[in-house]
């Protein structure tokens, strides 16, 4: 909805809020107390809003940035910018959006994977590392997979938890994706033995690499 102003859209977050939302939010990271789907709702209602998306973003409102996320046009953010927002986006589910719902989309992917993956700060290079997992699928040529897992086995197992778990997914995929360098992976994740122990809800897979690794060659034999 055009003309939509940002303290209309805060006044209706606001009243969003739902303190039970907030208390399991808490116990991921997270800061905000609105549903998703309630967030989704408005921001199908509100379209897209580069300018409304920008200012969003400044409030620093978990909430709404995330609106923000689902508001803004991608390929709108210039490489200094998106470097910016990424620094800014502390918690998990604005840094995960931020990632997935625009940098993936943006031209500028490819320099800010390769930049972030680096980086010194854990936060940032995980987004990185996220990258980086989306190429082991989609453009595996750009990569080294051997070094990649070089640099997993020397570096995960004492990695911060948001980098460590970003590592993983990344030896995960390498070993579902690529038979080549399946039998390192799994004995890689053996040895190391991260997320082994990580509470796994039923019919759930579990994030321990060698169990994550098996169950989708499984299920892609399988189908």
């Amino acid at each position: 909805m055009a003309g939509t102003t940002v303290s209309e859209v805060m006044a209706e977050l606001a009243e969003l809020e739902d303190p039970r939302a907030c208390e399991v939010n808490e116990r991921h990271g997270d800061d905000h107390g609105v549903n998703l789907s309630k967030l989704r709702a408005v921001a199908k209602r509100l379209k897209t809003q580069q300018d409304l998306a920008r200012e969003l973003w400044r409030t620093g409102d978990s909430a709404a940035r995330l609106l923000a996320l689902l508001i803004c046009r991608p390929k709108a953010f210039d490489r200094a910018e998106l470097d910016t927002m990424l620094r800014e986006a502390r918690t998990p589910k604005v840094h995960d959006w931020l990632v997935n719902y625009v940098v993936k989309k943006s031209p500028h992917a490819e320099a800010l994977r390769v930049a972030w993956f680096a980086d010194p700060d854990p936060v940032v290079a995980s987004a990185g590392w996220a990258l980086t997992t989306e190429r082991v699928t989609a453009e595996p040529e750009v990569l080294d997979l051997t070094g990649l897992l070089d640099v997993i086995e020397a570096d995960m197992k004492g990695a911060p938890a948001r980098l460590q778990w970003a590592m993983n997914h990344c030896l995960a995929q390498i070993g579902i994706d690529h038979a080549a360098h399946r039998a390192r992976a799994l004995a890689i994740g053996e040895r190391l033995e991260v997320l082994k122990d990580y509470p796994t809800s039923p019919g759930c897979t579990s994030p321990y690499a060698p169990i994550w690794i098996t169950e989708m060659v499984r299920r892609r034999q399988d189908a």
